[in-house]
């Protein structure tokens, strides 16, 4: 590969990091192509990209987007996302179906370094809609209680005065 090649696959891999909220290195070690197509797809649907690229290109490009990345050995693939937790899901999801291939080296995640048990901690956070849906059931629930003790108190005052309607119909 030539010089401007690399060049320019350093400048495209960097402005896709710049838009990305994580990145997460693997090491893709003992996959087939097979397995290997399918991750890609996986990600692609949930909106991450999976680049295979050499290392010391990865890391310029890491470092030219703003980052400061560690040092990666071995075959890398990057995970760029920019919704980690999609990522990170899609990622801990394949690994556990396939004999934890691709293993998860770390990564960067708004900015810092993380290591494979954070990114397994991020797989596991909720998805923002079920925690949107969680938060407005937690606020609709005190709602739901006190129109159920207003519509209570409503039907004991109307039961009193039905209750008094009959006293006084009585005493007549």
């Amino acid at each position: 590969m030539k010089r401007n090649e690399k060049e320019q696959l350093v400048t495209e891999l960097s402005s896709k990091i710049k838009g990305a909220q994580a990145l997460y290195y693997t090491d893709f070690t003992g996959m087939n192509v097979k397995r290997m197509t399918e991750l890609r797809r996986q990600l692609r649907r949930a909106g991450v990209e999976y680049v295979v690229i050499k290392n010391t290109l990865a890391l310029r490009a890491v470092n030219e987007s703003g980052l400061v990345a560690g040092s990666l050995k071995g075959p890398t693939g990057i995970v760029v996302a920019a919704d980690a937790l999609a990522g990170a899901k899609v990622l801990t999801d394949f690994a556990k179906a396939n004999d934890q291939k691709p293993a998860v080296k770390g990564g960067m995640f708004d900015g810092r370094a993380i290591d494979a048990e954070q990114v397994k901690a991020l797989a596991n956070m909720p998805s923002r809609e079920q925690m949107l849906a969680e938060l407005g059931a937690g606020l609709m629930a005190p709602l739901a209680q006190m129109a159920g003790v207003m519509n209570g108190m409503l039907t004991m005052m109307v039961g009193a005065l039905e209750a008094l309607r009959v006293q006084k119909e009585g005493a007549q």
